[in-house]
């Protein structure tokens, strides 16, 4: 895996705005979440597949700093990379900004336990520690 970040774009849904005419601060979790289930997806290594596996990954830690503001239908890109990853956790982090001219609109992290079915924590499968560690150093 190399280290370079994912990107994807979207756009601000109306379902996204407030009565302040910007992005509602709680979407911004949701947003991360799209981030890095692309990440992992363009990865070859999906959700569904650590689900098979009987793995999942609920956030244990989130921050959000908010940078500026976002409107409805206004074009957005977001970068998404894995930083800090340890055997038992994984951090991703994110930073959106306007598509066409980079102002910043957020940036913040989540980091991911690594538990099974019943949410106990576990040790990843092989396969998930080679992603967190392995190419890393």
């Amino acid at each position: 895996m190399d280290d370079q970040p994912h990107v994807v774009r979207f756009r601000v849904q109306y379902c996204d705005t407030d009565q302040m005419k910007t992005y509602y601060n709680a979407r911004v979790l949701e947003w991360f979440e799209f981030g890095r289930t692309e990440f992992l997806r363009a990865l070859g290594k999906p959700y569904r597949l650590w689900e098979a596996e009987g793995v999942m990954l609920p956030i244990h830690e989130a921050h959000i700093q908010f940078d500026g503001p976002a409107q409805y239908d206004d074009l957005l890109r977001m970068t998404t990379v894995l930083s800090r990853p340890s055997r038992a956790r994984f951090r991703f982090d994110n930073r959106i900004v306007h598509d066409a001219t980079d102002e910043p609109v957020c940036h913040g992290y989540t980091v991911h336990v690594v538990v099974d079915s019943r949410g106990r924590a576990i040790r990843p499968p092989t396969w998930m520690a080679d992603l967190a560690v392995g190419e890393r150093g």
